[in-house]
């Protein structure tokens, strides 16, 4: 069921036909409208709001029809609306504004409207009136958030805000996307925006919808957009074709592009025409971060994560707790600013202090699901655990990350770490730590994060700490701005994919990446549980093109208690990516444990391997094979690309054949029927039984031959 659907929607305004057969759709998530003045955007708003009579058409919510519907009616629907032109009370202040309209029990509170946008938390006793035009819009936007709505109309919400508060509104926007919980609908002018929140973008010419298009398509072709919404080369630019394809071809570096607005106020009939020394005193200019004169309207706000910060123009972000480690992280970020590199300081402090961060502690808790309220909550345990949450989830919205620092000790790593590690691999990372010198496994997980043992604790500046703090921001430094002088990938440069290994599957795995290796970056992965979730954590970042997924053991330590267990959200970055599936059984016969005295009692008389003085194989009964069946098969099920599963009936391991210690049919009938059972197949997703061992040959050239049949003909190598 689609949240907002427009069938040929036609609105008049006495005589002229204002919308002229309204087609749009949208299912879930983010839709932006596009268009020049005049083509009817803020129309079509009010004509979903019931703010103007509709002629013919239909328009229908969550499928129910709100064509006739007054303003209040469309409302109690469940349709938030921020207006153009803010429309607010000028005697009630800010505060009685956002109270007014609270819905208690949402995600949404003023607490958090308030963390989102503090500006109005510092001007919340003022009136309406008494606000800038850029503090009306935040609290309009508020307003409209306050209500929960499950669709949110938004008419122009980035219009007359300072470009940090642009930032906010759009980064605010993604979020809501990719939340779930309110779908929305933005009419939108500034084109960079409108590509950044969406993945799809209307397009309104003459009062209807020209088409639907790809917001990456839009973003990067200059002449579409001229073409369709007047942005680009206007008509006192007297660059010729050459120029501007001169411009285009020449080396990489930064440049400044002029962006005019072709009508800085809305026009009307008997406007005059705009000198042009009006808009040249009015456009602005924008650093070209590619090294390729563009205007910002081509490049959307996250136009790809640090893809600014990989050209020099990102910033190093050091973090902690500023309130304890102040002294220790400003030392360290000085140092970083000192090499050239551009510093933010971000507070995670919960004590409720003042803070001196470029980037205090309630704007980072305004990214809690629940507002700034859940964060500070004066106990210090769940103030903790919320802003451990509220700093993962803004780290990861971020598109200007050239590296990340900090310091501390067990408590402040555990609050960095899993923002850092949200990040994607190749993103510089370092943590100088007390507990750097333990078992780190918990912090670093499938990361690519640094840390430094601190010596001494991370208690003020001394002989010690000056020195260690100093070689930390010195590697994180140096990570940077070796990162920002690398050469980038090319074209040249072969398609990575991802494969699971163990010991007992390397003879397939060595088979496969030998066909492969000529056209393919094979990147193998010890199935270890953390070798796992780094294939996944690669492929999360985009930076596997495939995976070939022969050995899913994890799986048997994570369903049996083994010491190199899966999470639970093992697959899911399959399940995310869409990409087409290759997976096997690979050692699902085994569970692992370290030492022999190291299994646990109810576990003793079991079948056991000693695969070396360090690891114990147990075989995997039927029940634990049931489990595992279950388990693989329902996350087979939430994939939505094409998907492969290969059952060897010959054996899942070495150790699982004819006159091997594992060799066990019961067993592996036990996971085969149990998969069989669980996974819902259709001719995208199908479970394929093979006669052959794991490791036969057989098996790996049919493994092959199903990648190359989704992956088209492999392209020649290198220097072929």
């Amino acid at each position: 069921m689609s949240a907002l659907e427009v069938k040929d929607l036609n609105v008049f305004y006495g005589q002229s036909h204002a919308l002229q057969g309204v087609n749009l759709r949208l299912d879930s998530g983010v839709l932006s409208v596009v268009g020049r003045n005049g083509m009817g955007k803020t129309t079509l708003c009010k004509a979903i709001m019931g703010l103007v009579p509709v002629a013919s058409g239909a328009i229908t919510f969550q499928g129910q029809d709100i064509g006739g519907l007054g303003p209040s009616d469309t409302a109690r629907m469940g349709i938030g609306y921020v207006p153009q032109g803010r429309r607010l009370w000028p005697s009630l202040t800010v505060d009685e504004h956002l109270k007014l309209v609270e819905k208690r029990g949402g995600a949404w509170s003023v607490d958090r409207v308030y963390g989102v946008f503090p500006r109005l938390a510092e001007r919340k006793t003022n009136g309406g009136a008494q606000l800038s035009g850029g503090e009306q819009q935040m609290l309009a936007i508020g307003r409209a958030l306050l209500l929960n709505p499950k669709l949110l109309v938004m008419d122009e919400p980035t219009e007359g805000l300072a470009p940090v508060i642009v930032n906010q509104v759009a980064e605010m926007l993604i979020q809501l996307g990719e939340e779930g919980d309110i779908d929305v609908l933005v009419i939108e002018q500034n084109i960079g925006v409108a590509c950044s929140v969406a993945s799809e973008i209307a397009i309104m010419v003459n009062g209807q919808i020209n088409r639907v298009i790809d917001s990456g398509v839009l973003a990067s072709d200059r002449d579409l957009q001229q073409a369709l919404l007047g942005v680009g080369r206007h008509a006192h630019d007297e660059t010729d074709e050459a120029s501007a394809t001169s411009e285009t071809e020449a080396p990489a570096h930064a440049s400044i592009t002029r962006i005019y607005m072709s009508n800085p106020a809305q026009p009307t009939r008997w406007t005059p025409n705009v000198p042009v020394h009006v808009l040249e005193g009015q456009a602005r200019s924008v650093t070209d971060v590619q090294g390729v004169a563009v205007s910002a309207s081509v490049v959307p706000i996250s136009a790809g994560l640090n893809r600014a910060a990989r050209a020099g123009h990102g910033s190093v972000y050091v973090c902690g707790t500023l309130d304890t480690k102040g002294a220790e992280l400003t030392y360290m970020a000085d140092f970083v600013r000192d090499m050239g590199l551009k510093v933010q300081t971000v507070d995670l402090s919960t004590s409720g202090s003042a803070s001196t961060a470029d980037i205090p502690p309630h704007v980072i808790a305004a990214s809690h699901p629940s507002g700034a309220s859940a964060v500070f909550t004066g106990d210090r345990g769940t103030a903790v655990a919320g802003m451990t949450m509220a700093f993962e989830r803004w780290i990861s919205k971020r598109s200007d990350v050239a590296g990340l620092l900090s310091a501390g000790g067990s408590g402040g790593t555990a609050l960095v770490a899993p923002g850092f590690r949200s990040l994607p691999v190749g993103v510089p990372k370092m943590i100088v730590s007390t507990i750097a010198s333990g078992n780190t496994e918990q912090y670093v997980g499938p990361a690519d994060i640094a840390m430094m043992y601190s010596v001494a604790d991370v208690q003020g500046i001394n002989t010690i700490t000056r020195e260690v703090l100093a070689n930390g921001a010195a590697a994180l430094g140096g990570m940077v701005l070796g990162r920002q002088r690398r050469k980038p990938a090319t074209s040249e440069d072969k398609p990575a994919i991802g494969l699971t290994m163990f010991g007992v599957t390397t003879p397939c795995v060595q088979m496969i990446t030998r066909e492969l290796d000529e056209n393919y970056d094979c990147l193998v992965f010890h199935a270890t549980g953390v070798g796992g979730r780094s294939m996944e954590k690669l492929l999360d970042s985009g930076k596997l093109s495939a995976v070939i997924d022969i050995t899913t053991t994890e799986v048997c330590d994570l369903v049996a208690g083994g010491v190199f267990a899966a999470t639970e959200e093992r697959f899911d970055a399959s399940i995310r990516s869409g990409l087409p599936y290759i997976g096997s059984c690979g050692a699902l016969d085994m569970v692992n444990f370290n030492a022999p005295d190291t299994v646990p009692a109810h576990y003793r008389d079991r079948l056991f391997y000693e695969h070396n003085p360090q690891i114990t194989l147990m075989r995997t009964t039927p029940e634990e094979n049931e489990k595992m069946g279950r388990f693989i098969g329902n996350k087979l099920n939430q994939m939505t690309g094409p998907v492969r599963f290969f059952l060897p009936e010959g054996g899942v391991s070495l150790l699982d054949a004819p006159d091997q210690p594992f060799w066990m049919p019961e067993a592996n009938k036990a996971l085969f029927t149990t998969l069989e059972a669980t996974v819902n197949a259709t001719a995208n997703r199908q479970l394929v039984r093979v006669p052959h061992n794991i490791n036969d040959p057989e098996f790996a050239d049919l493994i092959v031959r199903t990648f190359r049949s989704y992956h088209g003909q492999p392209r020649q190598a290198r220097g072929a």
